[in-house]
């Protein structure tokens, strides 16, 4: 059984497990299927503003497709979530992502 089918029958049991939903977006990233990915993250980010993890890489699927502007603006949705949650490790990261795609 494939990684997708199995995480996804580990979401019927738990629907509103947030590390199952983005161990499904980083799958979908896998196989090439951005837009299932990035509604994924979405999904979550909306739902849990407090999910850190979700805020890079979903900027990072934006930046790589093409879309810069909500790059940016998702790193700095991430960044203040981070900073609010006093996660100075995932800030750093947002951050540098940030800076490299911004300068």
């Amino acid at each position: 059984m494939d990684r997708i089918t199995k995480l996804k029958e580990f979401l019927q049991a738990n629907p509103g497990d947030n590390f199952l939903k983005h161990a499904l977006a980083l799958e979908y990233i896998k196989t090439g299927d951005d837009a299932t990915a990035k509604a994924i993250f979405e999904e979550i980010l909306t739902a849990d503003p407090g999910y850190i993890g979700s805020y890079y890489h979903l900027a990072k699927l934006l930046e790589r497709t093409g879309d810069t502007g909500m790059a940016i603006e998702w790193y700095e949705k991430g960044m203040e979530a981070a900073k609010k949650a006093g996660d100075k490790h995932a800030f750093g990261e947002l951050r540098s992502a940030y800076e490299e795609l911004t300068f």
